[in-house]
Order: C-alpha cells, then sequence, then structure tokens
C-alpha cells in the first residue's frame, strides 16, 4: 500500500469522527439566554475535542510524510490509534448527557489517553524504517500522555483542573514541528506524488 492511501483511508475516519461529534450537538429545552447557558458546557468540551481530533489530524499528515514504506506494521498501528480515536464522540456525549463530573471528566481523561498511545505506536512503527527527520519527539509525546494520566486523579479533585491539563496538552501540539523537518516532509511528499504517476504507468 502507498502511503497516500493510508493517508486517505485516515482522513475519511477521521472526517467521520469529527461528523459524528457535531451530530450530538443537541439544541436546548430552554430558550434564549437561559438555553445559551445550558449548552454551553457542552459547545466548550466539543471545541476542546475538536481541537484534539484537528491536532491528531495535523500530525498524522506530518507523520505519513516520513513513510517509505508501509508494512502490516504500521497498518495495524493506525488501525489502533484511528480505533482510539473513535472513541471521543462517546466520551464526549457522556458529559453532554451525565453532565461534568468527576467521574465523567475522569472518563474523557482517559479515552484521551488511548489515542496518544495508539499515535505513540504508529509513530515507533514508522521511526523504526524511516531515515526521514522525526516532526515530533519521544519526549514531547510520554510528557503529553503523562498530562492526561494526571487529569484522571485531577477530575476528582476539580474537574476544570483536568480539562486545563487537556487543554495544555493541546496548546503544546498545536506548535508546528521544527522547520527542517518540515522543509524536508514537504519534499518528500513532492517526490512521492510525483513518482506515483511513474508507477501507475507501470
Amino acid at each position: 500500500m502507498s502511503p497516500g492511501r493510508l493517508e486517505a483511508f485516515s482522513d475519511g475516519v477521521i472526517a467521520v469522527i469529527i461528523t459524528i461529534i457535531v451530530l450530538e450537538l443537541k439544541v436546548p429545552a430552554q430558550d434564549g439566554m437561559a438555553g445559551v447557558r445550558a449548552v454551553l458546557p457542552t459547545v466548550c468540551l466539543y471545541l476542546l475535542t475538536f481541537v484534539q481530533i484537528g491536532i491528531y489530524w495535523v500530525n498524522h499528515h506530518y507523520l505519513v510524510d516520513e513513510v517509505e514504506t508501509v508494512g502490516h506494521g504500521i497498518l495495524w498501528a493506525n488501525l489502533v490509534f484511528l480505533f482510539s480515536l473513535s472513541l471521543f464522540p462517546f466520551a464526549t456525549d457522556w458529559i453532554g448527557i451525565k453532565g461534568l463530573s468527576s467521574f465523567t471528566t475522569a472518563l474523557y481523561a482517559a479515552v484521551s489517553i488511548l489515542p496518544g498511545l495508539g499515535y505513540m505506536a504508529l509513530w515507533f512503527q514508522i521511526r523504526t524504517q524511516s531515515s526521514a527527520p522525526a516532526h515530533a519527539s519521544w519526549a514531547k509525546q510520554i510528557a503529553s500522555v503523562s498530562l492526561y494520566v494526571a487529569a484522571i486523579p485531577a477530575a476528582y479533585y476539580r474537574p476544570a483542573a483536568s480539562l486545563v491539563l487537556i487543554g495544555i496538552v493541546a496548546a503544546i501540539w498545536l506548535l508546528p514541528p521544527k522547520a527542517g523537518a518540515a522543509a524536508e516532509g514537504e519534499t518528500r511528499k513532492s517526490a512521492k506524488d510525483s513518482a506515483t504517476p511513474q508507477a501507475e504507468n507501470r
């Protein structure tokens, strides 16, 4: 399988995940400002979830740019990552129905850990066979998962503190990768795109 097919399939799955989250936004029973206040926590949580999924989508593109050959391990690691990411609508909807509590926030933090671990597994599979510069460090990924883990007990202290820790992870990953790695990734992607028609003609 070419890296382009892997990327296209992943884009489709992530698009469906985002669509499912949007469909979970319900019009409140109250009207006017009372309705806005009632739905505001759900909208804020939806925004946090959307940002997290968007960050994974962006960095997944950077990661696929580092792929030289798509092997069996990469295929399954990618599926594990996508499965973990697909749990976000479940956790987001749970809070939307049950409300923001210590348990629901801890559940959301626990679900946030899984895509992080899935991404680490995919990153490891790609790094073992790629000579391209890594767009993200191993330490950055471990730090992110550690903050997700810390968000679970923080939820029982104060749910807002747990969401802040998750937001910090999002803020860390909003920064673009190193300029050198990004530039080389674009060069490699252009080379792949130009080589694809030649491979098809064969």
